[in-house]
C-alpha cells in the first residue's frame, strides 16, 4: 500500500513542479511550447523551395539525412514584414513523429509554469482561431502564449508537411 501512496505523491509533485516550455518570439509576443516537443535549436540557413508551396513553408532541409520541413510561423500568423537576421532561428520538433521545422524571431529561454501560472485561452468568437492555443501562462510579469505545436503541425492546414516529407 506505501508504494501507491507514493507514486500518487510522487504524480503530485510533478503536477506542482510545473510543465517546461521553451519561449520563442514572434513580432512583439511571447510563445511557448512543450519542450518536450523541441528536438533541436539551429540558426536560420538557406532552405530548399518547393514548387508550388504555400507562402509560409520556406522549403525543405537536409537534416542528417532527414528531409525536414521549415515553416516559417511568421507569415503563417500573418504578422507583417519578415527579416531574417542572427537572431532568427529554427526551431527543430519532433511532432506525431515526424520532424518539421520552424522559424521564429527567436528563442529566449525556458520556464517552468505550474498548473495555477496556467490561464484558458480567451474565447475570440469567430475572429481568431484559439484551437491551437492551451493557454496563456503568466511568470515575472510575462505573458506567454502557449501553443498546442501537435495540433498545430498536425492541422487540416498543414497537412501539406505530410505530402512533402513523403
Amino acid at each position: 500500500m506505501a508504494d501507491k501512496s507514493t507514486s500518487v505523491a510522487r504524480g503530485q509533485e510533478a503536477e506542482a513542479a510545473g510543465q517546461e516550455f521553451l519561449v520563442f518570439a514572434l513580432g512583439e509576443e511571447e510563445y511557448g511550447i512543450d519542450i518536450l516537443k523541441v528536438q533541436e535549436i539551429r540558426g536560420y540557413d538557406t532552405v530548399t523551395r518547393i514548387a508550388n508551396a504555400p507562402d509560409f513553408v520556406k522549403g525543405v532541409i537536409n537534416l542528417r539525412g532527414i528531409i525536414v520541413p521549415i515553416v516559417d510561423m511568421r507569415i503563417k500568423f500573418n504578422l507583417g514584414r519578415v527579416d531574417y537576421d542572427h537572431h532568427t532561428v529554427v526551431i527543430i520538433l519532433n511532432v506525431a513523429g515526424r520532424v518539421v521545422g520552424m522559424v521564429v524571431d527567436g528563442v529566449s529561454d525556458v520556464l517552468t509554469l505550474t498548473t495555477d501560472q496556467i490561464k484558458p485561452a480567451p474565447e475570440f468568437g469567430s475572429t481568431l482561431n484559439t484551437e491551437f492555443l492551451t493557454g496563456l501562462g503568466t511568470v515575472e510579469g510575462r505573458m506567454l502564449i502557449l501553443m498546442d505545436i501537435e495540433r498545430l503541425m498536425t492541422s487540416e492546414e498543414m497537412a501539406l508537411m505530410e505530402q512533402m516529407a513523403a
